[in-house]
């Protein structure tokens, strides 16, 4: 059964709407995912230049290639991937996350294409290179169709690129528990543990869509340094990089 808004959750559109105004604030509400951003980028720069041939020395290596940013936000990463040389365009169910990203691309000169839309609201024609979704499929209704909508828009021998959060006790402990509730990192009530995905079942979602894992990392926090590193441990985030047959 979808919600009206097809593959988005009205009550998590809600749920993060009301926090867009925060999208840029380094100490606010999304604190962790700034804190964690330069992995994630990390990451994804150095196995993309390695898919596509590209020169990772270079500022923008990847000239000429689209990319779709599935559950945008505020545009935390589709502002310095755009900067990375993608043409970047940015969907989110939510109106007001892509006002706040519009605003911000204009006060720092990003060019990257917000629409408010779900994955299947994308012209079935337009294809991307590489579909980004990070952070969303623990806050969706159904994961089977949202991945199949997401998988729809990359072409053959694009890049499928996701994470999430691994459904144990630890992650439980640490991303729910740790980060909601004694933290404060997060409102409380952000994740429903049991919507988070083991990396198995993310990896034969994809698969059934034509999408082959090629690569996963984990990522863990260091509270003595305040800052996060990439681990092979994939108990609590992670991410992955697939490949579209």
């Amino acid at each position: 059964m979808h919600s009206d808004q097809g593959t988005a959750s009205a009550e998590e559109v809600a749920r993060f709407t009301a926090m867009a105004e925060a999208w840029w604030d380094p100490e606010g509400k999304f604190k962790p995912l700034h804190r964690f951003n330069p992995v994630r980028l990390d990451f994804m720069r150095r196995h993309l230049c390695a898919h596509f041939g590209r020169d990772p020395r270079e500022m923008a290596p990847f000239q000429g290639l689209r990319l779709l940013d599935v559950g945008c936000g505020g545009g935390l990463l589709s502002e310095p991937l755009s900067r990375m040389g993608f043409a970047v365009t940015g969907i989110d169910a939510g109106a007001k996350n892509i006002a706040v990203a519009r605003l911000h691309a204009e006060q720092t000169g990003a060019d990257v294409d917000y629409r408010v839309a779900t994955p299947e609201q994308m012209p079935e024609s337009d294809r991307f290179d590489v579909v980004l979704s990070m952070e969303v499929v623990e806050h969706v209704p159904d994961v089977g169709e949202f991945l199949h909508q997401a998988a729809a828009r990359l072409k053959p021998g694009g890049v499928f690129l996701g994470a999430t959060l691994n459904r144990t006790l630890k992650a439980y402990a640490l991303a729910v528990v740790g980060a909601e509730y004694v933290l404060g990192w997060l409102p409380k009530g952000t994740h429903d543990w049991k919507k988070f995905l083991r990396p198995s079942e993310f990896a034969a979602l994809l698969r059934d869509e034509g999408i082959e894992v090629r690569q996963m990392a984990g990522m863990a926090y260091s509270p003595l340094t305040d800052s996060w590193r990439e681990t092979p441990s994939l108990d609590v985030n992670y991410m992955l990089l697939g490949i579209k047959g």
